[in-house]
């Protein structure tokens, strides 16, 4: 199997540490971009040869470029990106405010955004890549409570799915992993954000809030396996665009493309009838 180079953000925890964990495992080298490096400090020390520990912030636009650079100064090149870091905040549209929505932006669309555009030049020039955007259910369908997290990574999801249009004649993939619930730091306590509850919505969310609270430690989805898939695609001929996680993620995800597909059919004519008539639909090349 033919070594790869990986920048993996987030990597102290959760996803991001278990990829990195496979991907070195596999033999490849990986450059883990973390805030705090003393928390990777273990992976560095396990696999001198083969692990970069960066202090990176994954909203950090500017920095985007050295992360790059530092990368291909120590391994001569860069084979998959994986755009990990993330969190959750859960409240009502009016609970949350312009910062918090604006912060998970930053950090699931605007920072992944920079780091892609860093990283295409070295991947076009050498004709490969694969760019690993971790997106979640909740960016394909959302539910009363999730509206800032799902904003975010519905954004993130068509922002990549133009992405891999763009840079699939350079040889470069774009894979955008929707997991469910797994045993990850996600529902944690120090890293799941809840809005003050309001008495408009207090009864209404609060299913919601106990659900994402009491998930911690006891959601299905083993991360060890996930990242074992997800490198094992890195290393393969061919990866889908997106790659639903988990059984929860694939009966949910598959629940709502089909009820987005009743509705199409149910509101068809309406829709039609918006045209001018005698006027023929457009024909798109893409």
């Amino acid at each position: 199997m033919t070594t790869q180079t990986w920048i993996i953000t987030g990597a102290s925890r959760g996803f991001g540490r278990a990829l990195a964990e496979a991907a070195l495992a596999a033999g490849d080298h990986v450059v883990a971009a973390v805030r705090r490096p003393e928390s990777v400090a273990d992976l560095e020390a396990g696999y001198p040869d083969n692990c970069l520990v960066a202090k990176f912030d994954a909203r950090d636009i500017a920095g985007a470029a050295d992360l790059v650079r530092n990368t291909l100064d120590r391994f001569g090149q860069l084979d998959v990106l994986v755009n990990n870091a993330g969190r959750a905040v859960v409240g009502a549209v009016e609970e949350v405010g312009d910062t918090q929505l604006r912060e998970l932006m930053d950090l699931h669309l605007f920072g992944p955004a920079a780091l892609v555009r860093a990283a295409l030049p070295t991947m076009r020039a050498r004709g490969t890549g694969t760019i690993v955007q971790m997106s979640s259910q909740g960016g394909r369908m959302s539910f009363p409570g999730v509206s800032t997290y799902s904003a975010s990574k519905f954004a993130l999801e068509g922002w990549s799915e133009a992405l891999a249009g763009e840079v699939a004649p350079f040889g470069i993939r774009v894979m955008i992993v929707e997991p469910s619930r797994f045993r990850t730091d996600f529902n944690a306590a120090d890293v799941l954000e809840f809005t003050e509850a309001s008495e408009t919505y207090r009864d209404l969310l609060a299913g919601v809030r106990a659900d994402m609270a009491g998930a911690d430690g006891l959601q299905e989805g083993d991360p060890a396996r996930a990242a074992q898939i997800i490198v094992s695609l890195a290393h393969s001929a061919e990866v889908p665009l997106r790659l639903p996680l988990g059984h929860e993620a694939v009966e949910r995800i598959s629940g709502a493309y089909r009820r987005g597909l009743d509705e199409v059919e149910r509101w068809a004519e309406t829709a039609r009838s918006a045209d001018y008539e005698g006027v023929a639909a457009s024909v798109r090349a893409i």
